[in-house]
């Protein structure tokens, strides 16, 4: 696993940058014909190798006007890229295939087709790739990737680090000044904003100090959410600036999203009258997106720095973390209101992800996914259904009102190793499981199967995170 960092250009010449940005749309356009010829079905099985040597035989790679280490690369990303945008949709077709037969040699024979990248010669499989494979397409016309020997870093006698790669013209390069002391080093991804070039570079996260940092000795499980971004199995909270942070942010875009509505009402206003002049000024000065891109940016730095640091927390007392799968989709069906909708339509679940994901890496402790079905409207004490109130849980049966995260995420750490409630359980057999258990635990019938956790992990949950449901 590698971790990317980003340098950035310090007071980049102009001529420098217009040369770098024509270069960057011209590989744009070779992504795109790579999208267009290979993303389809016709590109299964095909490597970028194999799309390199169809290029020179028919002449394909004259038309860019590019070196041609810049558009091998590009067309290496762009492949690594299709491939990714397949394995997505492999995901899908692997589940479809469990429900669509039982016959193990059938779903090996499938499951075989599926890997080799040969669904194509099958046609149930063909028809559920496309069906789960959205076609996509380029996007993408202001990077240029550079190879790790095609550029070089020296510092000028004032300590400044320039960093040289290849322009569109052969022995020439272009040399961006750094405002870091840091070399960048491997395959370099230069992405062109507004101005500036963001050098992405990729390093070994055993380098890094948060990775010579030990994680703990026990097991917790952690439940997901808006107002903090972790509440562990123990009754503690983790990144609990997360929600005001969010709410702040989808505030202040409804706020200038309607200011720009009026604007863009005046412009078009303007425009009818014939006034084209007043129309363009305010689209040139006040609806363009420079500014915008820059306050996103900034919010989804500080969204990460929040989360990763909540993941860290755990860590720091886990060796094993219990969570959900939050790569999986889901749909509420409770209505809810136009704000909450859009404060969760910018929640941050695969950033959660991501960061469980690459600390537990990093550090050395294992992230344990479970079926997380109906996890937080179960008691965690007599498994049966309660009623959810905002962030409190009152159990019917027991008469205890659990505080809704923590309940939750005892429920997660229950699942560790329940042999009935697999991460594939559909979530109706799920319901019907819990159900079975509630009814045994109301009328005190001995529990016959290994689903329950030990005496000992029931002990670690004391009753200092209940209210009694007076």
């Amino acid at each position: 696993m590698k971790v990317t960092r980003i340098a950035h250009s310090d007071r980049l010449n102009p001529g420098k940058y217009a040369a770098l940005a024509e270069q960057a749309r011209r590989l744009g356009q070779v992504r795109s014909a790579v999208w267009q010829r290979h993303g389809s079905v016709a590109g299964a099985g095909l490597t970028d190798r194999q799309v390199r040597d169809r290029w020179l035989a028919d002449g394909t790679h004259q038309r860019f006007q590019v070196l041609a280490n810049a558009w091998e690369e590009t067309v290496r990303d762009a492949m690594t890229n299709i491939a990714a945008n397949r394995a997505a949709a492999k995901v899908a077709v692997r589940e479809a295939i469990r429900r669509h037969t039982s016959d193990p040699a059938e779903q090996k024979r499938l499951f075989t087709l599926l890997r080799a990248d040969r669904w194509a010669e099958d046609r149930y499989l063909a028809r559920q790739m496309r069906k789960h494979r959205k076609r996509g397409k380029n996007h993408t016309h202001d990077q240029i990737v550079v190879r790790a020997d095609q550029h070089n870093t020296r510092a000028d006698k004032h300590g400044r680090l320039w960093l040289a790669i290849p322009s569109l013209h052969l022995r020439r390069l272009v040399k961006i000044p750094l405002n870091t002391t840091v070399a960048p080093t491997g395959t370099l991804r230069l992405v062109l904003r507004d101005g500036r070039v963001e050098i992405h570079y990729q390093i070994d996260p055993a380098a890094m100090p948060t990775s010579q940092r030990p994680c703990g000795t026990s097991t917790v499980g952690v439940d997901k959410g808006y107002t903090e971004a972790l509440t562990d199995s123990d009754g503690v909270h983790h990144g609990t600036g997360l929600g005001a942070l969010l709410t702040a942010e989808s505030d202040r875009i409804k706020e200038r999203n309607r200011r720009r509505a009026t604007l863009r009402s005046i412009a078009n206003s303007a425009a009818t009258r014939g006034n084209f002049a007043k129309s363009e000024r305010i689209r040139r000065h006040n609806l363009g997106t420079a500014k915008r891109d820059r306050q996103a940016a900034k919010h989804r730095a500080r969204v990460r720095t929040e989360i990763f640091t909540a993941v860290h927390a755990v860590v720091d007392k886990a060796s094993t973390v219990v969570a959900e799968d939050l790569t999986k989709t889901f749909a509420g069906r409770k209505p809810l209101g136009k704000d909450m909708n859009r404060r969760l339509a910018g929640w941050t679940k695969g950033v959660t992800a991501e960061a469980l994901k690459n600390v537990s890496e990093r550090r050395g402790s294992v992230l344990v996914h479970v079926n997380a079905a109906y996890t937080s409207q179960v008691c965690s004490g007599c498994g049966a259904f309660g009623d959810r109130s905002g962030d409190r849980l009152h159990c019917t049966v027991c008469g205890v009102v659990w505080q809704a995260d923590v309940n939750a995420a005892i429920n997660v750490l229950q699942r560790h190793g329940d042999p009935d409630t697999t991460l594939h359980t559909p979530y109706r057999a799920v319901k019907q499981i819990l159900q079975a258990r509630a009814n045994r635990h109301r009328t005190r019938l001995p529990v016959q199967d290994s689903s329950q956790a030990p005496a000992g992990r029931r002990a670690n949950y004391p009753n200092r995170s209940v209210t009694s449901g007076k």
